[in-house]
């Protein structure tokens, strides 16, 4: 390992990340009492420009009255990208208002470490001023070429920064790519055209010690497809992916959790690993193949993911 080290972001569980547009209250009770790790309030793409003020108003209502962590949830705020006149208001409003009551502010069209910067820079003083004692994470959408292009210095921008969420719909917008549903595949490309987005996404995230989520996938009448993109992103090491509806909640935790018999063979390999330790080994055999220090390292990110499932 190098001698450099990035102390990794806060354990959050993140399997399922519901998006809930804060213009529909009547979803906000449906949102807590589901299986979803993680639920975002929206207050950008989901939310139309007529409804931005009255969005926000019910989103602060909402962190105020109803405890989402007792309810095991992991509450976000989706705020307007940079380039619009709402963003200012949307985090002074809602974080002086309700900021002890919520877990991380997510920001659309990260482009730069600045945007970062202002952001981190604005909850520094908010949370100053009012005394909070939680420190609130912030999450990045990287959605457009510049981010992308940026995603190693977004990366290290805050030491606030948790996770990067790839944001398919609007990159695919940016890099003017022809898609047939958001996050779907493209019969005409061989094979999956959004993996290297999500393999830069991902390594960048294990580089600095970030959370890599993957994000939506537009057709909720096929679970099959979605089911598929899930699979594909675990696969590279995500963690989890978001849910535009509530059918995909269930899918997404099922991908990302893993299977009673990869869990049993994680604990064996750490178990006959520790056993041959103390012989005074480093390596050994199970099951016919040979294990090392990568195979516990390996073995113990199931362990630890399956201790944040169990809530240990």
């Amino acid at each position: 390992m190098s001698h450099k080290f990035y102390v990794p972001a806060r354990p959050r569980l993140q399997r399922s990340e519901l998006a809930v547009p804060g213009s529909s209250p009547k979803m906000f009770e449906k949102a807590l009492n589901s299986k979803a790790d993680y639920v975002f309030l929206d207050l950008e793409d989901a939310v139309s420009p007529n409804d931005k003020i009255s969005a926000r108003e019910n989103v602060i209502k909402a962190l105020k009255e109803i405890n989402w962590r007792e309810k095991g949830k992991t509450i976000s705020v989706r705020i307007n990208s940079l380039d619009t006149h709402y963003m200012y208001s949307d985090l002074i409003e809602i974080v002086e208002q309700a900021g002890d009551k919520m877990d991380t502010i997510l920001i659309p069209k990260a482009g730069t470490a600045s945007d970062v910067y202002m952001v981190d820079c604005l909850l520094t003083q908010i949370e100053t001023n009012k005394k909070f004692k939680n420190k609130i994470g912030i999450e990045c959408l990287i959605e457009t070429a510049l981010g992308m292009s940026n995603i190693k210095e977004i990366a290290k921008s805050s030491n606030r920064l948790e996770a990067l969420h790839f944001g398919v719909a609007d990159y695919a917008a940016s890099l003017r790519a022809r898609t047939v549903v958001i996050g779907g595949l493209n019969p005409n490309y061989p094979g999956d055209q959004w993996h290297h987005g999500l393999s830069q996404l991902v390594m960048t995230c294990r580089a600095y010690g970030l959370r890599a989520i993957d994000g939506p996938f537009g057709d909720f009448n096929d679970p099959d497809a979605y089911v598929e993109s899930a699979k594909r992103a675990a696969a590279i090491g995500i963690d989890g992916k978001w849910a535009i509806h509530p059918s995909q909640i269930e899918l997404a935790n099922k991908v990302f959790s893993p299977p009673e018999t990869e869990l049993n063979k994680a604990k064996r390999i750490l178990e006959e690993l520790e056993k041959v330790a103390k012989e005074g080994r480093g390596a050994a055999q199970l099951d016919g193949r040979m294990i090392d220090a990568a195979s516990a390292r390996m073995a113990e990110n199931i362990v630890n993911i399956n201790k944040l499932i169990q809530g240990d």
